[in-house]
């Protein structure tokens, strides 16, 4: 059974940190590039980082760049969301999905961790 559970979301205020975590079980976590999205409410979907299977390639949503790191522990099946000078806007449910890279169309997500910026 693949699950990918994310954790590390609250409150926290303007100019703060968070470092958000997925773990992954189920899956050949080496094989799959990792990605996070969030949602806030009546938004659409928006792509916040994607990471390679051998983290050579991170690649930012303009939005977040600069204050944002994705990274990668494939000996721990985790992949982690260091965000910095957190801003009200950055308020979304976050979600970790992974992209299976062997072949096209198999993607897997996770539950959500919310995260709230306001003082």
């Amino acid at each position: 059974q693949v699950r990918l559970v994310e954790s590390g979301g609250g409150l926290v205020q303007p100019g703060g940190s968070l470092r958000l975590s997925c773990a992954a079980s189920g899956i050949s976590f080496r094989t799959y590039d990792m990605k996070w999205y969030r949602q806030a409410p009546g938004k659409e979907r928006e792509l916040v980082a994607s990471i390679s299977t051998d983290s050579r390639r991170a690649t930012y949503g303009d939005s977040v760049k600069g204050r944002f790191t994705i990274s990668r522990d494939n000996a721990e099946n985790t992949v982690a969301l260091q965000m910095n000078i957190l801003k009200p806007e950055d308020t979304a449910m976050y979600y970790c999905s992974a992209v299976w890279t062997i072949m096209s169309g198999r993607e897997y997500w996770g539950q959500g961790t919310q995260v709230t910026v306001s003082s």
